[in-house]
């Protein structure tokens, strides 16, 4: 067995994924007790972001299928999390390791909601259960504490009062408000104010009140204890349906979000608007979450971006946190390594300041779907994707500009040649060379090409292939000629030349690495690099070319030496539940690593 170094490696940051978002549905915000936190879920992980420094995430991956909701209970000290299937689990805060308290099935399907009672002693769920639509339980147990019911169809919004006499209201899809007292909770009455689906009911934190809203643009605002209707909220609250209320602290101000691109603040008392916040114009603009956590006012838009609402000049956030709620397909870097660019299934490309994190989504029209290509050059990024295009973002602007060259098949990876002035792009059925913005030649395959690599010394360039090849081919001037062919196991993934132009790696679909001399391309060392459990989906290269690391669809991360071919770092679970779409090197102790979670980390490693 090779020798393992432990622990040789450290997880320095994580640049969380922004919350997963849906036309037409709310999602829910989870509000920290002891204010420091807020979270939301996104795929089978639920996001716990620090609410000052949102570069400072958790992510919690226990749940085996997609989660919907996160709540902390009021003492702080757990989390509760729903999800698709109807499960709830209930884990603590304190540990880095997030231990599960119990885990309860209290309806047969998607949970959309959760509210903990003010003594930590009861949650209620609700959402879309086979058998029914809402549950009450003690945390402790798991034990019924009475029956949600009265309401004919799913229910998307529930909460409990904070104060007693304890009551729970939800909000549903037959246009309702059910309204429950106990405990043991029992259906007392509905309320039928709203002419469509209720999205949200929330108590204010005193407990004197609770506002709802719906889809026919209403805010109707009841008595806490009585549910006797007080009034309505602006006539109407807003143009397009309601999403999600948020309370401020001391109860006399209410924050509404809207899929008619606005949120709006009103005076409780006067039930009368106070400021108004455009959020923008575009479909993804639509509001469809809300959050006030002591002074911060939280949003989400349907792009998954986060806005910090500034109350003294609605005219722009205080902040807006991007980044990705899809799965990242491409990662690179800078020349000058200062930024880290990454893009997604969407088309959305974010750069990250690889010193402190922070980040901006890049402007101008993209592919607007999935690309497969990245690599920068100078004062620009060039970029493929499935559009059939190369395309070009200026630095700078941190702009698409209007260079676009259609290609002629899907591209599946892209290498520069800077000293030619050449682009080189594996795709489907072709090989296209590009120069300027014209396509100076293409090569007819028979094979679907997978990635692509270049070498500036030698001026070759290596193609995988999905016919278990990896094919190298000699530039020449403005076209390419076939070189030699090495045979693989497996489907070839990925390959990369190292910087100093005297090794290729390729990775495979039969979980190996392979390590090739540039001068013969024969093996370059006989130890196997063979410890993925799975197929390996890409590679990279240490700046001084002393180390390759692999990523691959078993979550794992494997850290090589050129030098000791014998030896390996091993990153179990880099990102858990979910395979490893890129790396790239920062520096020679630096890894960066993209996920089909739609985070990216930072890994701090050893040399071996």
């Amino acid at each position: 067995m090779a020798q393992q170094q432990q622990p040789a490696y450290q997880n320095k940051f994580i640049y969380a994924s922004l919350p997963r978002t849906h036309r037409g549905q709310p999602i829910v915000l989870g509000a920290d007790p002891k204010g420091k936190n807020f979270l939301y879920a996104n795929g089978n992980s639920v996001i716990i972001r620090n609410i000052e420094n949102p570069a400072i995430a958790d992510v919690y991956t226990e749940h085996s299928c997609a989660v919907n909701v996160a709540k902390y209970s009021p003492s702080g000290f757990y989390i509760a999390s729903g999800d698709v299937s109807g499960k709830i689990r209930i884990w603590d805060t304190v540990n880095k390791e997030h231990i599960l308290k119990s885990e309860y099935q209290p309806i047969g399907g998607p949970i959309k909601d959760i509210a903990w009672s003010a003594d930590n002693q009861r949650i209620v769920v609700v959402g879309e259960g086979r058998e029914r639509f809402g549950h009450v339980f003690m945390t402790e147990t798991g034990t019924s504490v009475g029956e949600i019911s009265g309401q004919s169809k799913p229910l998307n919004s529930s909460d409990f009062r904070p104060t007693r006499p304890f009551r729970i209201v939800t909000g549903s899809e037959d246009n309702t408000i059910g309204v429950f007292e106990g405990p043991p909770f029992k259906f007392k009455m509905t309320k039928q104010d709203h002419s469509r689906f209720v999205q949200a009911v929330r108590y204010s934190p005193d407990g004197k009140y609770f506002a709802s809203a719906g889809f026919d643009g209403k805010v109707f605002l009841y008595d806490g204890t009585t549910a006797d209707l007080i009034g309505e909220i602006g006539n109407p609250a807003h143009k397009g349906g309601v999403y999600a209320v948020a309370w401020k602290p001391d109860s006399t101000q209410l924050l509404t979000s809207s899929g008619d691109k606005t949120c709006r603040l009103w005076n409780v008392e006067t039930r009368e608007l106070i400021t108004e916040f455009v959020m923008g114009t575009t479909v993804d603009d639509q509001q469809v979450s809300c959050l006030w956590q002591g002074n911060n006012l939280l949003t989400v838009s349907l792009s998954g971006n986060i806005n910090y609402l500034n109350v003294d000049d609605p005219s722009k956030p205080l902040r807006v946190v991007k980044g990705h709620n899809k799965p990242i397909t491409v990662l690179g870097l800078s020349d000058d390594r200062s930024t880290i660019y990454t893009g997604s299934h969407d088309g959305v490309v974010t750069n990250w300041n690889s010193g402190n994190g922070s980040n901006d989504r890049v402007g101008g029209t993209g592919h607007g779907n999935q690309m497969n290509g990245i690599a920068a050059w100078g004062d620009f990024v060039y970029t493929c994707g499935i559009d059939d295009s190369l395309r070009q973002i200026n630095i700078e602007a941190n702009t698409y500009t209007d260079y676009v060259v259609k290609l002629n098949c899907q591209p599946r990876g892209l290498a520069i040649f800077r000293n030619e002035n050449i682009i080189a792009l594996a795709c489907v059925k072709e090989l296209t060379l590009v120069q300027d913005t014209k396509k100076v030649f293409s090569l007819p395959i028979k094979y679907e090409a997978s990635s692509i690599t270049a070498n500036s010394d030698t001026l070759d360039v290596a193609v995988g292939g999905d016919d278990q090849k990896l094919r190298i081919y000699s530039l020449n001037g403005t076209t390419l000629d076939p070189k030699i062919e090495l045979d693989h196991l497996g489907a070839v993934t990925d390959c990369a030349y190292s910087p100093d132009n005297k090794y290729l790696v390729a990775c495979d679909a039969h979980r190996k690495v392979v390590l090739y001399s540039v001068e013969e391309y024969k093996p370059a060392h006989n130890k196997e690099w063979g410890f993925h459990n799975a197929r390996v989906n890409t590679v990279a290269w240490s700046p001084n070319s002393l180390l390759v690391a692999s990523g691959s669809l078993d979550t794992t991360i494997i850290i090589w030496s050129v030098a000791n071919p014998s030896k390996h770092t091993i990153i179990k679970n880099a990102h858990p539940q979910s395979q490893i779409t890129r790396l790239v090197w920062l520096d020679n102790n630096t890894v960066i690593s993209t996920g089909q979670d739609c985070n990216t980390k930072v890994w701090e490693v050893e040399t071996i």
